[in-house]
């Protein structure tokens, strides 16, 4: 308690209290998709067990026309409520609270039935919303109000009404979408009237014993979006009307600026919350990139917020606060904001989990139990895939050693904690170590393993990762021709004009490392608001900075060059590709697809374009990086074949793409699992 006095501090709502300043953030996991209402509960029951305060789920369409897609979970039904009810009584008995999230997605609802204030489509979905007229406009309200007293009937503790990001509510408020002339539109005391309507309506529903939650757009990051003053207003007026804690939404689902990502510094909008505080006599929290307790409560030590909201953090650890409560904080699995396995789901229609953890929303399908035979275990490769491996052999009381040639543990994660914007990976890496040294798996590193050194071991683990793919350039051989490996490792001078070839991930990476120079945007927050063009939206609407993004000067000149006639990055993560080619776009890298490497020259790389070779162009460069692809590093699981020892392949050994942690940890977890 003393070490997090903040966090761990109690919070009174009056009717209840709150047992610490942790709220599980919303997040759309599919799992209420399913139907596996067992599987949703034990989701929940873990959170509720690991001492999460306050739960709030994935959004709940109150209609057809506001869910978010065709076929997501709603709660219009006596069955719809019975279903819930298996929810909250799961964590009811696990100690815990939970809400309902109320979403209204508005003309963010990905179908041909969505509707709005005006008939005005997003540029993120292909459906233009129909224009409500006022009976429309009562129907969403009342429908909103049902969905929150069904709430209460399923058990929920309170709801949280979403009214940020860019849905529905958020819709109301702002000239970008609402262009009426009526009583709901014009005048912000016109356009702010529908979510004052919601909460008062809701509260006289459900009651005043009943956490109501309103998640407020405090920076919407869009043009023509809500100033600051507006924002204060709001909040007070719906504080009025009966909301019990407001929560800080940031930034619209379309804004063109990363809010959550990796490459945003820890805490990145905690400054915004605070501009509220002392201006509403309810509790406020705060959200968005905070995922360790000294982040948590340093926000909270300093009056950002009465209450911290983490999302993506209980999927990559349900034991968060129990660990922080134990003085374990070390051995809280990182959420390193990738995205790769929770939003990179989410939109592409799959069920979310972990990078860093393979059992989020996979709980009562991967169980990791004490093994009854434990057996001797080698593990052959200390990167991702084999650290997974042998952590969840080790837990299970396995007697496992992990072998590595290098002198440290980590694999190629090492290399991507080097390049500026995910500095998060230094976390995951000192996390697999102290992981390591909790299990008692004994390391063997910084030598060369032979088939002759595995004999005798119950099992053998091969992950022994990827090795580059060689193009097979002509003249690649040349001093100023290097490989992504000898450059994020700094065993190599890079002139001042590089040649990437090959514009997959690793290419990607490589350009952020060579086009930044000093204290990377991600570790400082004026640096990096700068470089976005945001701003405080006291001084300027919704937080835009008038002169737009402000990026410093490239370190180097940069051309990212691949085979494929692709848009270059277009193979990259759903919810982060974008901000990956816009960070490299401002810093002027030039990305051309559709190339034939012909051959290195003195003055750089000779390309050519289609299948007749046409067009040879010199690109200029001091130096030219090989990222083009790796191939499974095999030579020992070969050598092992050939003498009759069975062994399992893991990770990159097994398929090489694009080096997918997210792949070989939930490998390795599930082969362990499994021994």
């Amino acid at each position: 308690m003393a070490e997090y006095p903040h966090l761990l501090a109690p919070l009174d709502l009056g009717f209840t209290t709150l047992k610490n300043r942790v709220l599980m953030g919303s997040m759309h996991t599919g799992l209420e998709e399913t139907k596996d209402w067992n599987r949703v509960a034990e989701f929940y029951a873990a959170r509720a067990r690991g001492e999460v305060a306050l739960m709030v789920t994935g959004g709940i369409g109150p209609n057809l026309e506001g869910s978010v897609l065709p076929g997501a979970a709603m709660m219009v039904s006596d069955q719809d409520v019975a279903n819930h009810r298996i929810v909250t009584d799961r964590v009811h008995a696990a100690g815990g609270k939970i809400a309902m999230q109320i979403l209204h997605a508005g003309r963010y609802a990905y179908g041909p039935k969505c509707v709005a204030p005006s008939a005005i489509k997003s540029p993120i979905s292909p459906f233009a919303p129909a224009e409500l007229d006022e009976a429309g406009i009562e129907k969403q309200i009342s429908d909103i109000v049902t969905c929150a007293a069904r709430a209460r009937e399923a058990g929920y503790d309170g709801v949280e009404i979403m009214g940020s990001e860019g849905y529905f509510l958020n819709q109301f408020l702002v000239t970008h979408t609402n262009k009426r002339q009526d009583c709901w539109g014009g005048s912000y005391e016109n356009r702010m009237r529908l979510p004052i309507e919601v909460v008062r309506r809701v509260r006289a529903a459900v009651g005043t014993d009943f956490i109501l939650i309103y998640r407020l757009s405090m920076i919407d990051l869009v043009p023509n979006g809500s100033t600051h003053d507006e924002v204060v207003q709001l909040a007070q007026e719906i504080e009025k009307a009966g909301t019990t804690i407001i929560n800080t939404g940031i930034g619209w689902h379309e804004a063109r600026i990363p809010t959550i990502a990796t490459s945003v510094p820890r805490a990145a909008f905690a400054w915004v919350t605070k501009k509220l505080m002392g201006k509403v006599g309810i509790p406020v929290i705060t959200s968005n990139r905070i995922n360790t307790p000294e982040v948590a409560e340093e926000v909270l030590a300093t009056g950002c917020a009465d209450m911290v909201s983490m999302a993506r953090p209980m999927l990559a650890d349900a034991d968060f606060v129990v660990k922080a409560m134990q003085g374990k904080s070390n051995q809280i699995a990182p959420c390193i904001a990738c995205n790769q396995a929770c939003l990179d789901h989410t939109f592409s229609g799959k069920i979310s989990s972990c990078l860093v953890n393979p059992r989020a929303c996979y709980e009562t399908e991967l169980r990791i139990t004490p093994t009854t035979t434990p057996k001797s275990v080698a593990v052959v490769g200390a990167g991702p895939a084999g650290l997974s491996t042998a952590i969840t052999a080790a837990e299970r009381g396995h007697q496992v050693t992990l072998f590595d040639q290098a002198e440290e543990i980590g694999g190629q994660l090492n290399m991507a904690k080097q390049v500026p914007g995910k500095e998060e990976f230094w976390g995951l890496v000192d996390w697999y170590r102290t992981r390591v040294d909790t299990t008692g798996i004994k390391l063997s590193l910084g030598k060369t393993v032979r088939a002759e050194d595995l004999a005798g071991y119950d099992e053998v683990v091969i992950a022994t990762g990827v090795v580059p793919r060689d193009p097979g350039i002509k003249g690649q051989t040349a001093p100023t021709v290097v490989s992504y490996i000898d450059v994020l490792r700094g065993k190599v001078e890079v002139g001042p004009r590089v040649a990437i070839v090959g514009a997959g991930g690793i290419g990607f990476d490589v350009a952020e490392f060579l086009v930044h120079k000093g204290v990377s945007p991600t570790e400082s927050l004026p640096d990096w608001m700068r470089e976005w063009g945001v701003t405080d939206p006291a001084e300027h609407r919704a937080g835009l900075a008038p002169e737009g993004p402000q990026p410093e000067p490239a370190a180097r000149q940069v051309t990212l060059l691949q085979r494929k006639a692709e848009k270059p990055g277009k193979r990259l993560g759903k919810t982060t590709g974008w901000i990956h080619r816009a960070a490299l776009t401002m810093k002027g890298v030039k990305m051309i697809a559709g190339v034939n490497y012909e051959r290195v020259e003195d003055g750089g790389l000779l390309v050519s374009f289609g299948e007749g070779r046409e067009t040879p162009t010199l690109i200029e460069a001091d130096t030219i990086v090989l990222c083009a692809g790796q191939l499974p590093e095999r030579t020992l699981a070969d050598a092992l074949a050939e003498g009759g020892t069975a062994c399992h392949v893991i990770g990159g050994a097994d398929v090489a793409a694009e080096l997918d942690a997210k792949r070989a940890i939930d490998q390795g977890t599930r082969l362990a699992a499994q021994l």
